[in-house]
């Protein structure tokens, strides 16, 4: 991983829960034992169910949740440096769009100083580059100068989703985190935001995370996909290894839920995943979908699988990797 952009080597998140009724503490493992990277320029699609660990990844990655364990590389810095400095430089490496282009906007602040304040945070006092640069941004996102000074209530949901974009953009990040961008928004902007997040990957040279349970959404951006469940990642790989030859049948049941995904050969039914995801507060024994998988065995139960590689670059946590399809 010496050319990564992003390395995550073994990382885990987990949280004590205490019972108000007096059945003490448990440890709720939101992400355990996650090793990940992503190299300049690449867009890396994270999937997987609502409580599967995604949003919990990206804030340690993000550095706002303390690792329990594993570490986290970010352009040859790790994240546990506690440095004013060190906090500083990565906030100009790694940014993030969040889900709700409202409740992530400070309804208080116009556009100009949302996107001004970072600025001057990181040294830039100079009135006329401060200006320069919001106005260039604003315009890369597709809003116009005579906007800056309105509020973020003044505009429509595609709009404020822009202005969190151009937020996250303003400091000249490497890699910017997707946290399900268009899932709060119309789905007929939906594709608007989606292309524009394109174009400026191409244009600034941007990696991106993209974070999505829409599997329509990741194969269009994706150059990978890591699926996760649980906390773990099951399945890694090329989005066409992933969305056309999948090892794990989480990953096939995924696809399955697809309703008539982009036209292809529809997955067997027997594919589809049973019942509800398990509590991560306690999680099955062994690979933890095999309550929910139609090829349990007695091994899935008794031995945790391994990531291991079935093809050049695809890796898949299950004992039966090579005989799923």
């Amino acid at each position: 991983m010496a050319d990564s952009l992003l390395s995550l080597d073994d990382l885990a998140v987990h949280f004590k829960i205490g019972n108000a009724l007096g059945g003490g503490i448990k440890t709720l493992k939101a992400v355990d034992g996650v090793t990940l990277d992503v190299k300049p320029g690449e867009c890396l699609g994270l999937v997987g169910e609502s409580g599967c660990g995604k949003s919990t990844l990206a804030l340690a990655i993000m550095g706002l949740l303390s690792p329990t364990r594993g570490s986290v590389g970010i352009d040859g810095l790790q994240i546990t440096d506690s440095k004013a400095a060190d906090r500083m430089k990565m906030a100009r490496t790694v940014q993030m769009v969040f889900q709700d282009p409202y409740a992530s906007l400070n309804p208080r602040q116009t556009v100009r100083r949302t996107l001004a304040d970072p600025l001057r945070l990181h040294g830039i006092t100079d009135k006329a580059e401060v200006e320069g640069r919001v106005i260039d941004m604003m315009a890369k996102v597709g809003l116009r100068p005579e906007q800056a000074d309105r509020y973020p209530h003044e505009f429509s949901g595609g709009q404020r989703q822009r202005i969190g974009i151009a937020r996250a953009l303003i400091l000249k990040p490497k890699l910017v985190i997707c946290d399900e961008p268009v899932s709060a928004l119309d789905v007929s902007i939906r594709a608007q935001i989606i292309n524009l997040l394109l174009e400026l990957k191409d244009e600034l040279g941007l990696a991106y995370i993209m974070i999505s349970h829409d599997l329509g959404v990741v194969e269009h951006v994706s150059d990978r996909v890591a699926v996760m469940y649980l906390g773990r990642i099951v399945e890694q790989g090329g989005w066409q290894e992933i969305f056309e030859d999948p090892r794990h049948p989480y990953t096939r049941a995924l696809i399955a839920a697809i309703p008539d995904p982009f036209h292809r050969a529809a997955i067997s039914d027997k594919a589809k995943a049973r019942g509800e995801i398990p509590s991560a507060l306690n999680p099955p024994p062994g690979c933890h979908f095999h309550p929910r998988c139609p090829l349990k065995a007695d091994i899935c139960v008794s031995q945790d699988p391994t990531l291991a590689a079935v093809a050049e670059g695809h890796r898949a946590a299950c004992h039966f990797r090579d005989r799923v399809n």
